[in-house]
């Protein structure tokens, strides 16, 4: 007998109709020399602390690090797990071979591999490997098994990934909680997790502390054309009004006209991260919410394997792909003019070397029936995506117009649609692009009266993450990649994988260090205060966290010691708690934390510290301060030898102005600073440096 073990009990039922086991068992399927019968995602989990000593139930600093000596796993406590584990491992102990139909993925494979290991599998095991759930995948998929072992890398890959999340979020959070939690306040850590709300964290500071500063342009009509002068942004409105004065006494006159012909290439097809990101910006979807639709119509077979990090086909799919575009019934007239003509095999598209598992996220050749309106809307994404990727490229005229005003350069571009090419799939978005910005044939030399103005404009800040930018930043380790292909590039030191980073934002949402206000993700005080309290940049950095990620690739691929990774993590852990243990924080409780931090966006703030007695000092963080005959100091002044003075420079500070360079860290410029050596007035801000004390940072006024 051959036993069959699937993730699910639907692909199960898939499976057991393909390979004739037609007769219903408890817990399997039984027919034709086959038992199919399956797991309910994860059977097992690492085992807890207390598993491998008991005095490891109670949370002692004096007992971190907790390093077992070989890690274990046990059965997960429910009764349904129970009963379904006795099942399979009643059929393993009397079949002949076993093939591992699991989820064709790291996790997958992890959750079928400790399943045999608990069962004491000693048959040959064999792997089906397949990108959808079709009749004609599965069969291809049990045409070509191949042995277990040439999936070992995957399953030690695996391993390292939970060995390591169970090391580092053991260890931190238990250090961190019994460190500076108190009211019995759990703080949570994470090797992803910690990373990602410090993006969010450091984002919110930009925007909190961002000052809006007023700008003045100059710009001029020309046959209806707006134009920008070519100079930096004025930062006076009398400055501007000198500039549109000048501008007022000369004509316009053209310098160059250029029109370029160009192409926009074609989108790439969906991998896991990108579908999810154009879900949040067209339906305001959730990650986690894009995830489950779009596994929905895998499991209804309308779509390949979802859970992927790759934009490419292999070559080998590309036989198939007439007869897929064929079955696409509902995208009918869109799809009829590729049909005309052999489907193009543009190395964008097919090309072996950049896919690892599983191709990108593309239709099967079944025509959906019976969807949700928001699977339809999943599948319109994937499906419109598909087909843009066979036609043509758009073609584009760039316009690009110099000119001047007397001495003063004006600058104006545009572009023009010529052909739409691929855009034609997505007509329907038209009303969302911006309009085209026509520009007439204009000759070089000619001179012409013009409209000059002044446009007024104010800075703004950083923008809020959505989850969409906060998707790409995980993908590309926090840096603001829009190239497709230099993202492609980024994914290997990525944070967390594509199947993962979903429930990594509902995690910080669940537990309130993040929340969402329409689109738009606000970290909370409760998130930074966890991040603040945190002293080492090794748990908060996104690009090692995308290093370790790295590795965990490269182990998937044989390249890198699954030994020498988890020595790595077992020395990082280790030093992590020596370093926090050692160090002079001492426990705070929430409140304390924020009193110690002032913010000009915080009005309840504002209102509790109305004079500067009410700040910590900065230097100590435990201390208020107290005003003396010149300065304000730490009330702990026999330990702490912190002062700011009431006057620098000759400028008088505010409660404001003290209040953020001590909560912030740095002022906003301050004018009317005046140097002795050189009775010069000059504007700027002021800092601390290293030793607390108060250094100008300037710029002439």
């Amino acid at each position: 007998m051959i036993v069959c073990i699937a993730e699910k009990p639907s692909v199960a039922k898939d499976i057991a109709q393909i390979v004739g086991a037609q007769e219903r068992k408890d817990g399997y399927y039984q027919g034709n020399g086959y038992q199919v019968t399956w797991t309910f995602g994860h059977l097992f989990t690492l085992k807890e602390p207390h598993d491998y000593n008991p005095n490891w139930k109670y949370w002692y600093l004096e007992d971190l690090p907790i390093i077992p000596a070989n890690f274990g796993i046990k059965l997960i406590s429910n009764k349904g797990v129970e009963k379904q584990f006795k099942v399979i491992e009643s059929l393993i102990a009397e079949c002949e071979e076993v093939i591992n139909c699991g989820d064709a993925g790291q996790e997958g494979e992890l959750i079928q591999r400790w399943v045999l290991l608990k069962a004491k599998c000693k048959v040959p095991v064999k792997r089906l490997w397949i990108s959808s759930l079709t009749e004609e995948s599965i069969k291809e998929g049990f045409e070509n098994l191949k042995d277990s072992s040439h999936y070992e890398n995957l399953y030690v890959a695996g391993s390292a990934r939970a060995i390591g999340d169970w090391l580092l979020g053991i260890n931190a959070t238990r250090l961190f909680t019994k460190k500076f939690a108190t009211n019995k306040t759990l703080l949570s850590i994470g090797r992803v997790q910690t990373p990602t709300l410090a993006m969010i964290v450091q984002r919110q500071k930009e925007i909190d502390s961002f000052v809006t500063e007023e700008y003045w342009e100059l710009k001029t009509i020309y046959k209806n054309v707006e134009f920008t002068a070519d100079m930096d942004r004025l930062k006076s409105e009398e400055r501007a009004k000198k500039g549109l004065e000048y501008l007022q006494n000369y004509s316009f006159e053209i310098i160059s006209f250029e029109k370029k012909e160009g192409k926009e290439k074609n989108p790439r097809l969906f991998d896991l991260t990108s579908l999810q990101v154009e879900a949040n910006k067209k339906y305001g979807y959730s990650a986690d919410n894009t995830l489950k639709y779009i596994q929905h119509l895998y499991e209804k077979k309308y779509v390949t394997y979802p859970r992927v990090d790759t934009t490419y086909l292999s070559e080998d799919l590309y036989p198939k792909i007439y007869g897929i575009l064929s079955s696409m019934k509902y995208y009918e007239n869109l799809i009829s003019p590729l049909l005309e003509n052999p489907i193009p095999k543009s190395k964008a598209v097919f090309d072996d070397s950049k896919v690892t598992d599983h191709h990108a996220i593309i239709p099967t050749d079944i025509l959906p029936e019976s969807l949700s309106s928001d699977e339809k809307k999943i599948y319109d994404l994937v499906a419109r995506r598909f087909i843009a990727v066979f036609y043509p490229e758009c073609k584009i005229s760039n316009t690009f117009v110099t000119s001047k005003v007397g001495e003063i350069i004006f600058k104006a571009s545009g572009k023009q649609i010529l052909e739409p090419g691929w855009k034609t799939i997505y007509e329907q978005d038209k009303k969302n692009e911006k309009e085209e910005n026509l520009i007439p044939i204009f000759e070089s030399g000619e001179v012409g009266p013009h409209d000059p103005f002044i446009h007024q404009g104010k800075t703004t800040p950083p923008k809020y993450f959505t989850e969409a930018t906060l998707l790409r930043s995980m993908e590309t380790a926090g840096k603001h990649v829009e190239d497709e292909e230099m993202r492609e590039l980024l994914k290997d030191n990525g944070i967390g994988r594509p199947s993962t980073r979903a429930n990594i934002i509902e995690t910080l949402l669940h537990r309130k260090y993040i929340e969402k206000k329409r689109k738009h993700i606000y970290a909370t005080s409760t998130g930074i205060d966890l991040i603040d309290i945190i002293p080492s940049e090794i748990l908060k950095s996104v690009e090692l966290t995308g290093l370790w990620e790295k590795k965990l690739r490269l182990i998937e691929k044989g390249e890198y010691s699954y030994e020498l990774f988890k020595k790595e993590l077992i020395e990082m852990v280790t030093g992590l708690i020596q370093e926090v243990k050692n160090s002079q924080y001492r426990r705070i409780s929430i409140q304390e934390k924020k009193n110690m931090e002032i913010s000009d966006n915080s009005k309840k703030q504002s209102q509790s510290l109305r004079s500067v007695e009410d700040l910590f000092c900065p230097k100590c963080k435990t201390h208020k301060l107290l005003k003396g005959k010149s300065a304000y100091g730490c009330s702990d002044f026999k330990n702490c030898n912190f002062t700011i003075p009431f006057e620098v420079y000759g400028k008088k500070l505010t409660f404001k102005q003290i209040s953020d360079i001590i909560g912030k860290g740095k002022t906003s410029k301050i004018k009317g600073f005046i140097f002795p050596e050189s009775n010069e007035k000059r504007e700027g801000s002021l800092l601390f440096n290293e030793n607390f004390g108060i250094v100008f940072e300037n710029s002439p006024s």
